[in-house]
């Protein structure tokens, strides 16, 4: 099932984010649940998950960032694009980023960017075949 979070997925979306990149599961203190209320409240940012048997396997990150250009319409950016080690393979990251898309459309974004900081080509493979080419921006990050 393809859905977006509730309050309740906090604890098994912190599961799912300790495989992306090797972090560490944070501590759930009142700063972790202001965030967590803030990203639920805002009907910019929708967190997409995929539940396999009552579990998060899969899940990305669509924020709707309101612009000036291309007719006033808004563009969105895609992150945090993880699907559990034994889980891979079997479409749960492509039906997220399908429904990523679909919220992107619905609110009249014109685009839709993502990131990957892997280099396999395999990686690279995957998001070409889920509509996303690499050939038309060059991606540029300053960490902060």
């Amino acid at each position: 099932m393809i859905r977006e979070a509730t309050r309740e997925d906090l604890s098994g979306l912190l599961t799912l984010y300790a495989e992306l990149h090797e972090n560490s599961m944070p501590q759930i203190d009142g700063r972790l649940l202001k965030i967590w209320e803030e990203m639920l409240s805002d009907s910019k940012c929708h967190i997409i998950l995929a539940e396999e048997d009552g579990k998060i396997v899969s899940s990305c990150v669509l924020v709707v960032i309101p612009n000036l250009t291309h007719g006033q319409r808004p563009y969105a950016l895609i992150e945090n694009v993880v699907t559990m080690k034994d889980y891979r393979n079997r479409g749960f990251a492509t039906a997220c980023l399908n429904f990523a898309r679909d919220a992107a459309s619905a609110a009249g974004c014109y685009k839709v960017m993502l990131l990957t900081g892997l280099k396999l080509e395999s990686t690279l493979r995957f998001y070409e075949n889920a509509g996303y080419n690499r050939n038309d921006k060059t991606g540029f990050i300053q960490w902060l």
